[in-house]
């Protein structure tokens, strides 16, 4: 006798987020196409963070900031978070230019520049 699959729930790990990525160039016309691919991924897995791997995109311009916040916002409508995986620097600089960059999860810190000093109170210990 051989068991088949029962019928119920999907077992899926929450803590898994949904990957979607980018490929080397976003048009404008794709971007529907893009959400509606999103959505139906959150639905099959039931993941609650969309993760955009953005490596593969060659030409960071205005089209792909334009899906990366209307995925973001449709992400956010079906109850999802959503961040960006491996940002080319100038993507990074066009979501900051538009007000964007905060949107899509923590800013790393860097280390200041050589030679720059912190100020130094006068009650600080010394070190």
């Amino acid at each position: 006798m051989s068991s088949g699959r029962s019928a119920g729930l999907l077992c899926v790990k929450a803590s898994e987020p949904l990957v979607v990525g980018l490929g080397a160039r976003v048009a404008r016309d794709e971007v529907p196409q893009l959400c509606e691919q999103m959505i139906a991924g959150l639905q099959a897995t039931g993941a609650t963070e969309v993760v955009c791997d953005a490596g593969a995109l060659a030409v960071p311009d205005m089209a792909a900031v334009e899906a990366l916040a209307r995925m973001r916002l449709t992400a956010r409508r079906a109850g999802a978070g959503m961040r960006i995986r491996d940002p080319d620097p100038r993507l990074a600089g066009l979501l900051a230019l538009v007000g964007l960059a905060e949107l899509f999860g923590e800013v790393e810190e860097r280390e200041p520049p050589l030679g720059v000093e912190e100020a130094v109170e006068p009650t600080d210990p010394a070190v």
